[in-house]
């Protein structure tokens, strides 16, 4: 037997798979003393950490408990509109409080909370798991309905401030509080604050508001409504969502059946309830609060931004600046058809109202048929801009920064991104040269493009628009804007109007703000108002305001104000083809439509569309593209009855200058041009044309050396002159010759005519060049013919003369006789481009501007080309698009 290291191979073998057993064994143990090691440092760190965050808790007052101060909101004119908290408060006892409701409470939301002392450890364990796992943000429940009445009590709502810090001060609050007050005291005091929906706070509240009864006689099906509302007050409300009320209240009925709470027969007849029976009718102020809604969000988010305030509790006033009256409007036009036709049950509108002047927010419109109390505030969400961007992204920043003129020249033609993309105007078409004032009234993508990614660089741009307080994040890529940003972008509604007003104004932006101050319950003052900004020059918002008047005029069918001055620009954005294909939707369809226009007082920008583009689309074929626009034509005009609608002043920095139209660079007209070849546009002081025009007026002389010869023999008059030379020697000119009145146009300096008449002529010439005529050189020449016996008695000498020069005389006679035959050819005829003539500048019809994509009277015909107008970006069909 072999031996191996002086053990046989028998025990080695079994010293081999002793060791080899024992392995894993091991490799158990190490794994599970780690585990244990790390556990323990764990809860060592944990119970360290909570320590430290504990030792900051604040202070928990039976008044924090117990009572809430309202916060009034005062609208523009310092009238007191709505109060937060509570005002629509009542306080019940603990004895008033029936088991139902506290069952019901207690199941949904806590259902070991007679067995806690304040916290429950596995919901702790799931929040600080859910912190580690999310970057520092809580996401997992387990709140006790202690900490939940801790967390009413001293802390705020926002969902920021849902920290791994703020949890374990809850808990230590908790765990406080149920060392001094008993189970049954703070589920009362619970019950008495919990927000259900509105403005009404407390169970007993909500009962009489909800059902017009006392708390005390709350049925199953009533208490499990206001147990479920608890987790989402506004969002289960059953005015507000039914649907969704019901199927939380059926949640909290089943649970309250699981925990023993309800027989199986009361929690069918409760199921079988409808969610709506007993309800009372809403009070005239819950619909108040419905009018206001998308404004009071806002106000909440500025004042909770700004300050470390709690509007629901700090007994505030906040000074607003909401106009009621226009307020009330806005959501007249957006919940009812008593003013625009929506066309589509579904499809949602929503719009910002700003002061141009000041910034202040005068109304909102989050949304159409609003039910939701806080609900989704569509005019401060971010959307695709289409063609209501090129103001600010291009036009804005080429008048500012390049000092273009309205009238700077661009060629609209086939173009493509950097990328190599090709993008097309909404028409598929190109119209060649064309004005900077035309490329934005007809919205052409490729003049705007090639301005944008061209003739301007990203930081000019994003200069211009960061002062109008455009972020430039949603938009751009890697936080720069990139070359579609030319005809597209991402902004609100909110942020288009505030941005347009600096055009209104003059040049300045402020930040929009619905709050101007905020005074505590101590008196202290703080103001909220923002400061203005300088974000452009006066000409380059003059200069805008000017072009996009024209863009206003264009629909006035749909924008109209009647005689009040004001300007817009719509927008629209695009399905890829994938999207069309995918949803079947018609190639004329388009997901949202925009209309951002403003007066000297206020600026308004409208959007309508789908919250989710799959399930609907707009479309001129129905008309839906238009509502917009008639959203804007019915709220601009209520607000402006009454107030003085001025028109915009030129400053001095803007000079008015006619020029000639198609010069590049732009020339003043000469003493000769037409006046169908002039236009009148804007330029920025130090910047107007001085050069005048060659093209047309280039001021002739009359030819010289003109001379008048009759051949009695030949019976015809020869006529020559000096040759005509320009000072631009590669320019021709062409002569006019008038013989007795018969005209002749001629490219050489000699011209015979044959067979004149007798008598004294008249022989007249001039020339022309650069589409004009100098004056003419005249002679008179008399012409007298042979008698019949003169004839007769030179033949016979010319029978009887010898022939000595007669091949000559025979050459000589042919090319009198071509030349003849050349000039009959060119009499009354004007000479080509190959005759070295000046060839015209375009014509008015190749370089104007077509002023309505849209007939006034909506005919089917220009509705059908708009339908493409704003619908043209990249080939791949991103929302690039096009925009009217």
């Amino acid at each position: 037997m072999s031996e191996k290291n002086g053990v046989s191979r028998k025990d080695y073998k079994k010293t081999s798979k002793k060791n080899n057993s024992q392995e894993p064994k091991k490799w158990v143990k190490r794994v599970l003393l780690a585990f244990i090691t790390l556990f323990l440092l764990v809860m060592v760190a944990g119970g360290a950490l909570f320590t430290y965050y504990a030792s900051s808790a604040p202070e928990l007052t039976e008044e924090d408990l117990v009572g809430t101060f309202s916060t009034e909101l005062v609208d523009k004119d310092g009238d007191i509109f709505y109060t937060l908290g509570g005002e629509n408060r009542e306080y019940a006892e603990a004895n008033e409080y029936p088991d139902v409701m506290i069952n019901a409470m207690t199941a949904i939301e806590d259902q070991r909370f007679n067995d806690h002392f304040g916290i429950d450890p596995l919901g702790i364990g799931r929040a600080a798991f859910g912190y580690v796992t999310n970057r520092g943000q809580i996401v997992g429940g387990g709140s006790t309905i202690t900490q939940q009445l801790v967390k009413l009590s001293v802390f705020s709502r926002e969902k920021a401030d849902q920290t791994l810090e703020r949890k374990a001060q809850e808990a230590w609050l908790a765990i406080q509080l149920e060392r001094e007050k008993s189970k049954e005291q703070i589920i009362t005091l619970y019950l008495n604050k919990i927000h259900m929906a509105g403005n009404v706070y407390g169970v007993a509240t909500a009962a009489e508001e909800y059902y017009d009864k006392p708390v005390s006689e709350l049925e199953i099906h009533e208490a499990a409504l206001f147990a479920g509302m608890a987790k989402a007050p506004n969002r289960y409300s059953p005015y507000a969502n039914p649907e969704l009320a019901k199927e939380r209240r059926d949640t909290v009925i089943s649970v309250m059946l699981e925990e023993g709470h309800i027989t199986d027969e009361e929690a069918e007849a409760a199921y079988d309830t409808p969610i709506d029976e007993g309800l009372v009718e809403q009070t005239t102020s819950d619909n108040n609060a419905l009018v206001i809604d998308a404004y009071l969000i806002r106000v909440l988010e500025e004042v909770s931004e700004k300050t470390e305030l709690n509007p629901y509790t700090a007994g505030l006033t906040i000074h607003t600046n909401i106009d009621l009256d226009a307020q009330q409007r806005v959501f007249d036009i957006l919940n009812s058809d008593d003013y625009v036709d929506y066309i589509k049950d579904d499809v949602e509108a929503a719009l910002s109202l700003v002061e141009a002047d000041t910034g202040k927010i005068a109304a909102l419109g989050g949304g159409r048929n609003t039910k939701d109390r806080l609900g989704l505030n569509r005019a401060t969400h971010i959307k695709q801009t289409g063609s209501t961007i090129k103001p600010l992204s291009t036009y804005g920043p080429a008048i500012e920064h390049l000092k273009y003129s309205t009238y700077h020249q661009v060629v609209d033609e086939e173009y493509s991104y950097p990328d190599g993309t090709p993008l097309r105007n909404y028409d598929g078409k190109y119209r060649g040269q064309i004005s900077m004032r035309e490329a934005l009234v007809d919205s052409r993508n490729i003049p705007t493009a090639k301005i944008f990614n061209d003739s301007l660089n990203m930081d000019q741009a994003e200069d211009f628009m960061t002062n109008l307080g455009i972020p430039i994040d949603p938009m751009s890529k890697e936080g720069e804007l990139v070359p579609s940003n030319a005809i597209n972008g991402e902004m609100s509604s909110l942020q288009l109007a505030a941005s347009y007003a600096a055009f209104a104004n003059g040049g300045n932006y402020t930040e929009p703000y619905a709050v101007s101050k905020v005074i505590t319950q101590d008196g202290q003052e703080i103001d909220l108002t923002p400061e203005s900004n300088k974000a452009m020059s006066d000409y380059t918002a003059y200069m805008v305001t000017d072009m996009l008047k024209d863009v206003a005029d264009n629909y006035s069918n749909y924008v109209g104000l009647g005689n009040i001055p004001q300007a817009g620009k719509t927008g629209t954005t695009n399905f890829t083809s994938d999207q069309l294909s995918d949803f079947g939707f018609p190639s004329s369809a388009v997901p949202d439509s925009w209309y951002t226009g403003y007066t000297s007082n206020y600026s308004l920008s409208v959007w309508a569309g789908f919250d989710r583009k799959e399930t609907g689309y707009l479309s001129f074929t129905d008309g839906s593209r238009l509502i917009p626009r008639h959203i804007y034509q019915e709220l601009m005009q209520y607000v402006s009855e009454g107030k003085e609608n001025s028109d915009w002043q030129k400053p001095a920095s803007v000079k008015e200058v006619t020029v000639e139209a198609g010069t590049t660079p732009a020339k003043l007209p000469g003493p000769n041009t037409p006046g169908s070849k002039l236009t009148t546009e804007l330029f920025v002081e130090g910047n107007t044309p001085t050069e005048k025009s060659l093209v047309y007026g280039k001021k002739l002389s009359a030819p010289t050396g003109l001379n008048v010869k009759y051949d009695e023999n030949k019976d015809e008059l020869v006529i020559k002159w000096d040759d005509y030379t320009l000072e631009n020697k590669d320019k021709k000119v062409s002569y006019n010759l008038s013989v007795d009145g018969a005209s002749y146009t001629v490219n050489d300096t000699k011209y015979k005519v044959s067979e004149p008449q007798e008598g004294d002529l008249l022989i007249e010439l001039s020339v022309s060049a650069y589409n004009t005529t100098g004056p003419k050189s005249s002679v008179t020449v008399k012409v007298v013919k042979k008698n019949d016996e003169d004839e007769e008695d030179e033949e016979k000498e010319d029978e009887n003369s010898e022939d000595k020069d007669s091949e000559d005389k025979k050459e000589e006679e042919s090319k009198d006789s071509d030349d003849n035959k050349d000039n009959d050819k060119n009499k009354n005829d004007k000479p080509t481009e190959d005759e070295n003539t000046e060839k015209d500048p375009p014509s008015d019809s190749d370089s104007e501007t077509n002023k309505d994509d849209e007939s006034p009277d909506g005919d089917k015909e220009n509705q059908n080309n708009e339908d493409n107008k704003e619908n043209s970006g990249d080939s791949n069909g991103s929302s690039e698009e096009n925009n009217s």
